[in-house]
């Protein structure tokens, strides 16, 4: 795999100029994250490679940046495929979900976690383009159905636009997408077989309460198969509070343990956590312009990967 030269981010004095406390209320902290994603979702997923175009951070700022390919707006500075080929989709996996659902914004493979079976009703908590929806979608066939919620608007038009191309290339019809907050999902009680998310849970102001939602859902023995970043030790107050850390999906990020309490506490059973550092492993190899910064911010002698892992997590909901 050859890794691509990293395009320069702006300044911490242009992204960082808006801080998220703990006192920051919920729906601020919301709106900021769709402001950051519906960016991403109109710039699409550019590679390293593609020129530049202005594109506004959470911060403000105006800066030109190349979202997910980059800069201010998005988490990397490899291509979407390379990310996804690095946490574990197959190329099979990646050339059969329509090029456009990819947006490099992966942690980990849900799909993977969740060994989807046909038949199956599943559910995506923050599902962007689509790219977990697509894949999920044959591993369940034309008798299951996949589900698709996002808060972003835009994110929403993408993968709804992305559905031809889903149906051209497999012959199904098995895959919708609805607007919703993970906090408060527009899903019956009971209906759903399994949910699956790939690193949104982090960016919830109110992560007891997505939990909740998650168990009111899911049927009984239903399953849960998230792939998320969570903290191995606290995070310093310089990169917790960042905006753009949160919009990268860091500084929203909880400790392991908190992240079993959480799910346990919404009545799941079954609770496992597995670290799996190789997606930081890859963002300090091809120099990430985010995790540079973060890095800078931290204590000397320490990396990211000292504070930060990408984290399988399983759990059931009791019959």
């Amino acid at each position: 795999m050859t890794t691509a030269k990293p395009e320069p981010c702006c300044s911490t004095d242009c992204c960082g100029g808006l801080r998220a406390t703990s006192a920051t209320p919920p729906d601020v902290v919301r709106e900021k994250v769709r402001e950051g994603y519906a960016a991403i979702a109109r710039a699409g997923a550019w590679s390293p490679a593609t020129s530049h175009a202005a594109a506004p951070s959470a911060a403000g700022c105006g800066c030109s940046s190349s979202p997910v390919g980059g800069g201010c707006c998005g988490p990397a500075t490899f291509t979407p495929d390379q990310l996804a080929a690095a946490i574990g989709y197959s190329q099979g996996e990646l050339a059969g979900a329509p090029a456009e659902a990819n947006m490099g914004l992966s942690c980990g493979n849900p799909t993977a976690i969740a060994s989807l079976r046909p038949g199956e009703v599943v559910l995506d908590l923050g599902a962007g383009g689509g790219f977990d929806c697509f894949i999920a979608g044959p591993k369940v066939g034309p008798s299951g159905r996949v589900i698709g919620v996002d808060m972003t608007p835009d994110m929403l038009t993408k993968a709804r636009r992305n559905i031809d191309a889903y149906t051209a290339q497999t012959g199904l019809a098995n895959v919708e997408f609805r607007l919703g907050e993970i906090e408060h999902l527009p899903i019956p009680d009971a209906s759903v077989d399994v949910v699956i998310s790939n690193c949104v849970l982090n960016l919830s102001p109110d992560k007891p309460q997505v939990w909740r939602e998650i168990a009111r859902v899911l049927k009984p023995g239903g399953r849960i198969a998230v792939s998320d970043l969570a903290l191995l030790r606290p995070l310093p107050e310089s990169v917790r509070q960042d905006v753009e850390a949160l919009i990268g999906c860091v500084a929203g990020a909880v400790l392991v343990e908190e992240t079993r309490a959480q799910a346990a506490a919404a009545g799941l059973t079954d609770i496992t956590l597995t670290p799996k550092p190789r997606y930081i492993e890859a963002m300090n190899d091809w120099q990430d312009p985010l995790y540079r910064r973060i890095v800078q911010s931290l204590p000397a002698g320490t990396g990211p990967g000292d504070f930060i892992t990408s984290l399988d997590i399983s759990a059931r909901k009791p019959v």
